[in-house]
């Protein structure tokens, strides 16, 4: 029993890094159509900026809150620029974003390492975030909790900013019909520019939560990038509701088979099983409802 539940907080850990990986992806490729190639640069973007904010700010627990919202602006900028140098010129030819966005990716691989060097850098965990709490006989991090909570925080700010603010209103206006969307009178630029930028940051937070549980280097936003994309892929592009159960049913079927095999052969068994789900429902577990007539 002890193992099952030790197991099961794994998963659930486990799919709440996939899911902050994923969240910010849903929305840049799930309701713009751009396959972004450079989104695990955000997340770097995101761990970097909190090694800087531990060295400013010497408190790890204010500069963990701090890194937070800082690293969603600095996501959110790299992200708008992004959207505005190269992204505006080629929506509606996915193939080239993903090769553009590969080379941005790299671009920002190299001007990390130039800065900050190739070692990796570790970020100090708050004293408050130390130790694990024991749940049905098991001991659990607290910064996995910690991360738990982040991704559940950061599903509901998302769900209620497309639902009830007018720049949400607004997406999901030109998500259905940006033609129709525009005639009347929403500017999908603006828009384009706004889900840009929100998809960054939501990236850059998964950066922050990561430096908890591992080292920061230039290619740890690599590591996720992938998954990200299949758990995109799984839920259904632009579903929200699809990405968080994706993320961690993905979290949980490789925390249970990793179990009883190893990590190399649960990656495998995992992507099999995803393989077998797209061939019988490659829409993914929910489709955006559009007014398109196509």
């Amino acid at each position: 029993m002890e193992v099952a539940v030790g197991q099961l907080f794994t998963g659930l850990s486990l799919g709440s890094i996939l899911l902050l990986a994923a969240l910010g992806l849903s929305l840049t490729f799930g309701q713009m159509g751009v396959i972004n190639m450079a989104h695990g640069e955000f997340i770097m973007a995101g761990c970097y900026t909190t090694f800087v904010v531990q060295q400013v700010i010497h408190s790890t627990g204010v500069a963990l809150i701090v890194s937070l919202f800082v690293g969603f602006l600095v996501g959110g900028l790299l992200g708008a620029a992004l959207e505005m140098g190269l992204i505006r010129w080629m929506y509606d030819r996915p193939l080239d974003t993903l090769l553009v966005t590969f080379g941005v990716g790299l671009v920002l691989q190299q001007v990390t390492r130039d800065i900050f060097g190739a070692p990796a850098k570790n970020v100090v965990a708050p004293d408050w975030l130390t130790g694990g709490l024991s749940i049905a006989g098991t001991v659990v991090p607290k910064t996995r909790i910690f991360i738990m909570v982040l991704a559940v925080a950061a599903v509901i700010a998302l769900a209620t900013v497309l639902k009830t603010t007018p720049l949400g209103r607004r997406i999901r206006a030109v998500v259905q019909n940006r033609s129709l969307a525009e005639t009347s009178g929403v500017s999908s630029r603006f828009t384009d520019i706004s889900t840009f930028f929100i998809g960054s940051g939501l990236a850059a937070v998964a950066g922050v939560a990561l430096t908890l549980i591992g080292s920061t280097s230039p290619t740890i936003g690599q590591s996720y990038l992938v998954d990200a994309f299949l758990v995109v892929v799984i839920g259904g592009l632009g579903q929200i509701k699809g990405t968080v159960i994706a993320a961690f049913g993905m979290g949980l079927l490789n925390s249970f088979v990793e179990y009883s095999t190893t990590a190399s052969v649960a990656k495998v068994i995992v992507f099999v099983v995803i393989v077998i789900f797209l061939q019988v429902r490659p829409q993914g577990l929910f489709t955006v409802r559009t007014r398109s007539l196509a």
